[in-house]
């Protein structure tokens, strides 16, 4: 199975609330993989879905390149990725 057919029956996850490269927002103050601190009302984008929506793993611009796993309930959709 090739990566592009990996990404695109993923990005299809039906009980996902959120969808691959979609906006949001973080409702509480969260420390990345790095242990950089994200605050509050930042915005980042969804760049993975782990157990089908279960988290969220969501990149960030600034520190740049700054990941954080999230739940879902400390998510607000922004914009939906254009498909």
């Amino acid at each position: 199975m090739t990566a592009d057919m990996v990404f695109l029956m993923r990005r299809q996850e039906p009980r996902s609330r959120f969808q691959d490269l979609d906006s949001v927002t973080i409702n509480v103050a969260v420390i990345t993989d790095d242990g950089d601190q994200i605050a509050a009302g930042s915005e980042g984008t969804i760049v993975g879905i782990w157990r089908g929506g279960a988290a969220y793993e969501v990149e960030f611009a600034e520190p740049p390149g700054a990941l954080a796993t999230i739940d879902p309930g400390d998510l607000t959709l922004v914009a939906r990725a254009p498909i």
